[in-house]
This record gives C-alpha cells, sequence and structure tokens, in this order.
C-alpha cells in the first residue's frame, strides 16, 4: 500500500478557482439532509413508537437494548469502509458507488423494519434495524470523505455550517412529518417517505459533487498493512486523539437524553400525544439549530473553532439541567429553542475541526471513519447506562411511566459529558 497515489496528486479541484460556488456547496451536503430525515424519523419518532407497541412494559430497556447493539455495527463499519472507499479505483469516483450501493441495503432494512413492526416481534425488529444500520454507514463511511476530498481548507467552515444546515433541517422535517403521520397511523407512509427522501437527495449528491476518479489503480489489496493503518500513533497526531474525545463526550451527553424525550414528555409533561409532540418540540429546536449553524461555521473560519465550541456546549449542558425544572410544555419548548441553537454551532464547526487535524488526506475516509467511532462509541454506551438510570431511579409503580427523579437523574449526567467535553477541547494545540 506504499506506493498508493495520493489524494492530492489524484483529486485536484474540480471547481473554478479552487472555490466551490454555493449550489456546489448545496449538492455536495444535501445527502446529509436524506440520512438525517431517516434518522430523525426513526430514533426519535419511529421506532421508540413501534417498540412501546411491541413490548409496552419494557419499552424503555428495549429501545436502548436495541440501539446499543445497531450501533456496534456503526462502530465497525465506517473505518473499513472509508478505507475500501478510499482504494476505490471506479470511474464513477472512489465514494459514489458505496453510497449507491449502501443506500440501496438501507432501502431493504426499512422495509424489513415495517415488516417486524406489524408481526409485534422484537427479535425481528432488531435484524431489520441491523440492516438498516448496515447500509446507512456504508453509505454515510464513503460520503464522509468528500468533504476532506473536495473542499478547500479555507472553506471548511463554511461546508461544514452547510453540512450542519441539511442535518438540522433533514432532521426537522423526518421527526415533525412522522410525528404526524405516526400519530394519525401511517406508519406504512413515514417508512415509504423516508426512502423517498434518500433516493433523491441521494441523487442530487451523486450528480453534483464532481468526483475524480483516481488515475492510477492502487495495488492489491495488502490485508496486513491495510489493518495496521487503523491504529493512529496519538502520541503524533494528538489534536486528532483530543478532538476524538471531546466529540464523543459531547455525544455521549447528548444520546443519554435524546431517546428517552418521547417518553419525558408523556410522563412529566403529561401530554396526550407525545409522538405529535416530540416532533413538534425537534422541529423547533432545530430550526434554531439550523440558524445557528449557518453562522457558526463561517464564524469559526475568523475566529477560531474552538470557541465556538466553548459557548454552545455550555448553552446545551444549561439546556439540559434546566428540563427535570420544567412542568409546562411553554417552558420545555423555550428550552428546545435554546438546546437547538447551541447544538447548530457546535454542529457547524465539528466536521470542520475535524477535517483540520485529520492525520492523512490521502486516507480521508478511513480516518474519518476512526472518528466517525467518536459519535458511535458513545451511542452503544448511553442506552445501556440511561435505559437502566430511568427505570431504576424512575420507578412510579405505574408500568411504562417513569417519574420525574429518574429524569433528573438522565438529564444531570447529559450536563456533565457536555461541559467535561468543552473543558477537554483546551487541550487541541494546532486549531484555533
Amino acid at each position: 500500500m506504499g506506493d498508493k497515489p495520493s489524494a492530492a496528486q489524484n483529486l485536484s479541484s474540480p471547481f473554478p478557482g479552487g472555490r466551490m460556488r454555493q449550489r456546489d456547496l448545496f449538492a455536495i451536503s444535501a445527502y446529509w439532509f436524506a440520512t438525517n430525515f431517516h434518522w430523525g424519523a426513526l430514533l426519535m419518532i419511529i421506532m421508540p413508537s413501534q417498540i412501546e407497541q411491541i413490548i409496552p412494559e419494557y419499552k424503555a430497556k428495549a429501545l436502548g437494548f436495541i440501539l446499543g447493539i445497531g450501533a456496534w455495527v456503526a462502530l465497525v463499519l465506517p473505518p473499513i469502509a472509508g478505507a475500501f472507499s478510499d482504494r476505490c479505483a471506479s470511474r464513477w469516483g472512489r465514494r459514489r458507488p458505496y453510497m449507491v450501493t449502501g443506500v440501496a441495503v438501507n432501502l431493504c432494512g426499512l422495509f424489513m423494519m415495517w415488516s417486524a413492526g406489524n408481526l409485534r416481534g422484537i427479535w425481528l425488529y432488531l435484524i431489520a434495524y441491523l440492516f438498516v444500520q448496515f447500509g446507512n454507514n456504508l453509505a454515510t463511511a464513503a460520503y464522509s470523505g468528500v468533504i476532506p476530498d473536495l473542499v478547500p481548507k479555507e472553506q471548511r467552515g463554511e461546508a461544514s455550517g452547510w453540512m450542519a444546515a441539511m442535518v438540522q433541517t433533514g432532521t426537522i422535517f423526518g421527526a415533525f412529518s412522522s410525528g404526524y403521520m405516526m400519530d394519525a397511523g401511517y406508519v406504512a407512509g413515514s417508512y415509504a417517505l423516508i426512502a423517498v427522501t434518500l433516493v433523491l437527495f441521494l441523487s442530487i449528491t451523486v450528480v453534483g459533487m464532481k468526483e475524480q476518479p483516481l488515475e492510477t489503480h492502487p495495488p492489491p489489496t495488502d490485508w496486513l498493512a491495510l489493518f495496521k493503518t487503523f491504529w493512529i500513533d496519538l502520541r503524533k497526531y494528538p489534536d486528532f486523539a483530543w478532538v476524538w474525545v471531546t466529540r464523543a463526550l459531547v455525544t455521549l451527553g447528548m444520546w443519554t437524553v435524546q431517546p428517552h424525550i418521547q417518553y419525558y414528555l408523556g410522563d412529566v409533561i403529561g401530554v396526550e400525544d407525545p409522538e405529535k409532540q416530540t416532533g413538534l418540540l425537534l422541529g423547533i429546536a432545530l430550526v434554531g439549530a439550523t440558524v445557528s449553524s449557518l453562522i457558526g461555521g463561517k464564524v469559526s473560519d475568523r475566529i477560531g473553532r474552538k470557541r465556538v465550541v466553548y459557548l454552545s456546549n455550555t448553552i446545551i449542558a444549561v439546556v439540559a439541567l434546566g428540563f427535570p425544572f420544567s412542568h409546562s410544555l411553554t417552558t420545555v419548548y423555550v428550552l428546545g429553542t435554546l438546546y437547538g441553537l447551541g447544538f447548530g454551532a457546535y454542529y457547524s464547526v465539528d466536521w470542520a475541526l475535524a477535517c483540520d487535524v485529520l492525520p492523512r488526506k490521502e486516507d480521508a475516509a478511513k480516518d474519518m471513519g476512526i472518528w466517525h467511532i467518536s459519535m458511535v462509541l458513545p451511542q452503544t454506551i448511553a442506552p445501556f447506562i440511561a435505559g437502566p438510570l430511568l427505570a431504576y431511579f424512575g420507578q412510579s409503580g405505574t408500568e411504562g411511566r417513569y417519574t420525574l427523579t429518574g429524569y433528573t437523574v438522565i438529564c444531570s449526567l447529559a450536563a456533565f459529558f457536555l461541559l467535561l467535553g468543552a473543558v477537554l477541547l483546551r487541550n487541541v494545540r494546532g486549531v484555533r
């Protein structure tokens, strides 16, 4: 693998003047809208709702178990798929073949999840979810190399802002639309809308990304050498290590609370339609996130990434601490808006920060896959922590309901992780 051509040699910018136009940034970011529409609908609305129908007496534990097991696919697959994508010599480019194949598998998994939900089979539902995770992460692992491949360094904050805006708007529309459709009983329609969105926005990115194929074929795969590249010397790349750790802590904080929002609205706030209200709350939060993400990315190009992270993490932590003290839906909406502003600002610089500290640009997708573990590993841990804590401290004596004490415990833990992530980012020296 030592004679593999470099990305710089083979991936010269296809954009005039070496800069990307706004429509180019939109095109390469479009797939983020689709995949976050997909996850916003599934994780926030559809899965909690269907699992409650399948096994209501153990809904929190079952949801945590399925999310935790599924996250292991997202933990292991991206670095491997990313490494093969880096070496792909297809005339369609390095990223496109894996993206299209992954989405096809993803669509099959969605159909299986819908079928398993109708059959009320919890184990079939888990298997179907694993198919969804495999397909989505295959596509996303390859796609994660697109910004390092194509975007000039001086535009990475702007590109990250575009990406964050797509993440927020995709999640908004996914959660909001599925919340109303699930509340009305249109389960099949919810899954069908996810499938159509994936195909449509994948097409925009595949056509518009202007990817340059490798000019020469890499040598035959040396499997031992390939797997050795998964080890990154943290002493040589300490900034990459600290960005990895801090991103993991932020993700751990968010996923300690996020999967249980629908249950919180029903158990603590007492809303009669938690599915619909969860979609509305997420929509309100992510509108704020969309605004702050577009601003935050450009601001970080000027004043530095770390200052934006310090502020955004603090806002999210304060909001997490505020949820247990909220006893009305109006207060929850206000907190949700503040959460969105902080989350959007964080996400707008998160990707750019990772791109800035990558060890090797020629292995962008593989190294971004390793960095991606910092988002996925906490998702395998958080459900096994938050679910049991909520069940233990939130015992109410009523089947399927939890008390305010349980939600206070998990919200406080989330705030701790978020603040620790901000504090430890000070150790990153090579990026402002």
